[in-house]
């Protein structure tokens, strides 16, 4: 109900102000006579955009210029004003004030389509709602902004220790990459105060927000300075860069952001698949290397352009093409799965059927799948999520500046975005399609991806020394012992570890006084994680016991369980 007295409010808006309440996506037929060329680059993209498509060997393409300047000052002269260009379809976004326009640009020459994506009055709509997502195709996270959790603190990363700690970013936090030279796009709503907290202080005081822009009212400031209440943007940031010493740190801290506002939460309209599709290339032209976005698109307020699962096939929303080409300029796209799990849609929702980037779903602090998690696979059959964080009562920033937790694939999103800048960051030489391959492989459930959690969760510990050995090929074996469950146990045990190298490892279980009560030798493959059960446990008598596990070069790595 809420939602329909705000969109009469805009109503109300439209009768008394002057306002174009319709706007067009226009694609062009060519970018002919355009003054930009392949040879000049330095024109439409930045120095660092340029080096990274040197550094990986990816070629300035015509996709990469913007449109014809002359097509689209003609297209203005219809009496219309421009909201954005778009380089990768040629095409842009105009308001008109009535629905007669549209014959006289379609009439042009140089004019491909022309096509109706949103009629609502441009008048600004302050939302009163705490709940970000009540019209948002089911992002509907929840959030308490007050509550406060207590994990265990390692290392600064306080109250987000266990979030980070299971997909093992704390193990490259730990080693001093945090993000340091990598920039990050979030595509997002609007960003709260978060120029104004302490908790972001790290990150304003070093010039770490290194551009902003308001791609719903063309305007570079992407902050809700009213009343704080459109402040998602803002506790998505955190889990990335949020910093309360000793009692929260996110996992990229040291990284550089550009803050993009595409989204509007007071309607629902597909304008914002045509933002974010703008927010991605400010972010290739800027030069950033990742991209975080907490967005998703199923259904629309107008109803004739809503999507339906069969277009959840990375090819039908222009947001979701828009992805997949930040991926062939480079970029690691994170977007999160949906919240829609469960529901009468269940399926993941645009940008997140995009191909080539990684689709975030959620789980719960013990990593089992979170029930509100949008489910794959994608409607042409590709794995969907890719990988999977804590999305369940994540720890945040919350809107109020504290410490707080929240739910949804938006807070899972970050987290794994904010681990890939990490990563990046100890492996500078790998390209963006190096380091998803690592991150996937690194999974839990690499060998047999579902429609839950995809590939499963990662762990970048792992997929540090895959990367590593892509830059620096040893012969030294690397082992991990990833966990021991259950602990406590009855009448079985599960060991996980990770080898690098195929090699012989012995698995052994000894009771408290050192006695052995199980061994077991085996060779294990490269690159692979192993999963040993240990049976018929059930006469053991209780206390403490230790599991190890030896590898080739006689390194042991032992874990304590309870019985």
């Amino acid at each position: 109900m809420k939602k329909a007295v705000l969109l009469f409010i805009a109503f109300l808006s439209i009768l008394n102000v002057e306002a174009q309440p319709y706007k067009y996506w226009i694609e062009f037929t060519d970018k002919n006579g355009s003054p930009y060329t392949i040879g000049n680059p330095s024109a439409y993209l930045s120095a660092r955009a340029i080096a990274r498509r040197t550094k990986y060997g990816i070629p300035v393409k015509l996709n990469d210029l913007p449109p014809n300047p002359n097509y689209v000052d003609s297209v203005i002269a219809k009496g219309v004003k421009l909201l954005n260009r778009s380089r990768w379809f040629n095409a842009i976004s105009i308001y008109a004030a009535d629905t007669t326009k549209l014959a006289s640009i379609r009439a042009l020459s140089f004019v491909k389509h022309g096509t109706l994506v949103t009629i609502v009055g441009r008048k600004k709509i302050v939302s009163n709602s705490n709940n970000y997502a009540r019209a948002r195709s089911g992002f509907r996270e929840g959030i308490d902004a007050q509550s406060r959790i207590s994990v265990v603190d390692t290392f600064n990363s306080g109250s987000a220790y266990n979030q980070e700690h299971m997909i093992g970013v704390d193990c490259i936090n730990n080693m001093g990459f945090r993000g340091k030279g990598y920039q990050i796009a979030q595509i997002d709503a609007r960003f709260g105060v978060a120029n104004t907290l302490p908790a972001f202080d790290s990150l304003y005081n070093r010039g770490g927000v290194l551009g902003t822009w308001d791609f719903v009212w063309e305007d570079p400031n992407v902050y809700d300075d009213t009343n704080n209440t459109d402040n998602h943007g803002q506790m998505v940031l955190g889990c990335m860069v949020g910093n309360l010493p000793g009692s929260y740190m996110g996992d990229a801290a040291d990284a550089d952001f550009y803050l993009l506002r595409t989204e509007d939460v007071a309607s629902e309209h597909r304008l914002e698949d045509d933002n974010w599709t703008s927010g991605a290339e400010y972010a290739d032209s800027a030069g950033a290397d990742v991209i975080t976005s907490s967005l998703g698109y199923t259904t629309f307020d107008e109803g004739f352009d809503s999507y339906t699962y069969a277009d959840m096939n990375g090819r039908v929303a222009v947001a979701s093409q828009a992805a997949t080409i930040a991926s062939e300029k480079g970029l690691v796209v994170c977007v999160a799965a949906g919240n829609l799990g469960g529901s009468g849609w269940q399926y993941i929702s645009s940008p997140g059927d995009a191909d080539s980037i990684l689709t975030v779903g959620a789980v719960d602090a013990s990593g089992n799948y979170a029930f509100f998690s949008s489910t794959g696979p994608t409607s042409d059959h590709r794995v969907k999520p890719d990988v999977a964080a804590q999305g369940l009562n994540s720890a945040l920033i919350s809107p109020g500046g504290g410490v707080g937790t929240g739910s949804g694939t938006s807070f899972a999103t970050p987290i794994m975005a904010g681990a890939v800048a990490s990563l990046w960051s100890a492996n500078p030489t790998v390209s963006n399609f190096e380091l998803m391959s690592a991150v996937k492989q690194s999974a839990s459930q690499y060998a047999t991806p579902d429609s839950l959690e995809g590939y499963g969760i990662p762990n970048f510990c792992i997929a540090n020394v895959l990367l590593h050995s892509l830059s620096s090929p040893t012969q030294t074996p690397v082992t991990i012992l990833n966990k021991v469950y259950p602990n406590p146990f009855n009448n079985s045990v599960t060991v996980e570890f990770y080898s690098s190298l195929k090699q012989e490892v012995t698995v052994s279980l000894f009771n408290s006084i050192g006695q052995t009560v199980y061994k077991k030798s085996l060779t294990v493959a490269a690159n692979g994680n192993t999963l040993i059960d240990i049976d018929g446990l059930s006469g053991l008598p209780q206390g403490v016991y230790l599991v190890t596990v030896a590898d080739a070069t006689g390194m042991m790595y032992t874990s304590k369980i309870v019985k």
